[in-house]
């Protein structure tokens, strides 16, 4: 590796844009792909997203380009911040171009529904024998790009590479903390998204903060629950890529799927909103606690509700009345 890593991140939405500015702040060479020309040149003449970080500087050493090749080649990482239900689609198209001595990071956060696979298992299927990891954790794109201070969690199947990795992305605002559990973080980034979306639609039916506090509590032990059965590891379920990013994503409308659950438990028109990837992962992650035989009701009743098979008031009913058990 060159003493000064040259970074390759595909995706010119907010995530993208923002991990590519903060990689660039910490010294490193970041070529930034992105489909949209005028994004691209916004980025290399002004140093601005406007479409998706409007007001915001960018770091001037990001640059852009609508070339995915060129952007990978000699890169020593890639970022993949592509939507989750975009991936596989992403994947097949640059199959052929992405340099199998490149560690591949996937940081975008969800479970496939076609094929009911986490993101790494999906690329692991399309770009067999390619390093891979998972970036996940408490973070918003605005809070990353503006330097603020940020913590997350990186992942890959060999321990050395995940610190490697963390140490490349590290800097005076961005800690990045490492682990080999691949499927721990990954799960807790995909469900946290369903979770948000109960949290918020409590709030917006005006069930009060204790009902949301109840709501993501139990959902939690939904989550670990999950987890568990699927070999994650304890420690990361209850770290920064699980309960904190819960925590976070449950708290606030900056977060577009409790921004979602506001709305529909207020109910207004839901057309045209931000991309909530709690809506694409809810079914696939009750038809995943199904196959491992776990109770997971709130994930269940935010699949219902976003089917519109239940109301809110039906599906906080339906919780409240369920049989009486220890916690677990």
């Amino acid at each position: 590796m060159s003493s000064q890593p040259t970074i390759a991140v595909l995706g010119g939405g907010a995530w993208g844009t923002a991990l590519g500015s903060m990689a660039a702040s910490n010294g490193n060479a970041v070529r930034l792909y992105a489909r949209d020309a005028s994004t691209v040149d916004s980025i290399n003449r002004n140093h601005r997203n406007n479409t998706y970080l409007p007001d915001i500087d960018l770091h001037p050493m990001l640059k852009a380009s609508t070339n995915a090749e060129e952007v990978m080649s000699n890169s020593d990482l890639i970022l993949c911040v592509v939507p989750a239900q975009s991936l596989a689609e992403a994947m097949d198209e640059w199959k052929d171009v992405i340099p199998v001595a490149t560690p591949l990071v996937v940081c975008a956060k969800g479970i496939e529904r076609k094929s009911g696979l986490l993101m790494s298992e999906l690329v692991a299927r399309i770009l067999p024998g390619h390093s891979l990891g998972a970036l996940s954790g408490p973070s918003f794109a605005t809070d990353v790009a503006k330097g603020l201070p940020t913590a997350v969690t990186v992942a890959a199947n060999s321990r050395a590479l995940a610190d490697r990795i963390a140490l490349m992305l590290s800097g005076p605002t961005f800690r990045c903390y490492s682990t080999d559990d691949l499927t721990g973080v990954e799960v807790g980034g995909a469900l946290k998204n369903v979770l948000a979306i109960a949290a918020g639609a409590a709030v917006g039916r005006g069930f009060g903060a204790s009902a949301q506090a109840a709501l993501v509590t139990r959902g939690f032990v939904e989550l670990r629950r999950i987890g568990n059965a699927l070999g994650a590891k304890p420690e990361t379920i209850m770290g920064l890529s699980g309960l904190g990013d819960l925590m976070l994503t449950c708290s606030t409308p900056q977060s577009r799927n409790y921004s979602y659950g506001l709305a529909l438990g207020r109910g207004e028109d839901l057309a045209g909103r931000p991309l909530a990837e709690g809506v694409a992962t809810a079914a696939v992650a009750v038809e995943l606690a199904a196959r491992n035989n776990i109770e997971a009701p709130i994930i269940a009743a935010v699949a219902e509700i976003l089917d519109r098979r239940i109301t809110i008031d039906e599906a906080m009913e339906a919780l409240l009345a369920r049989p009486l058990k220890n916690e677990d």
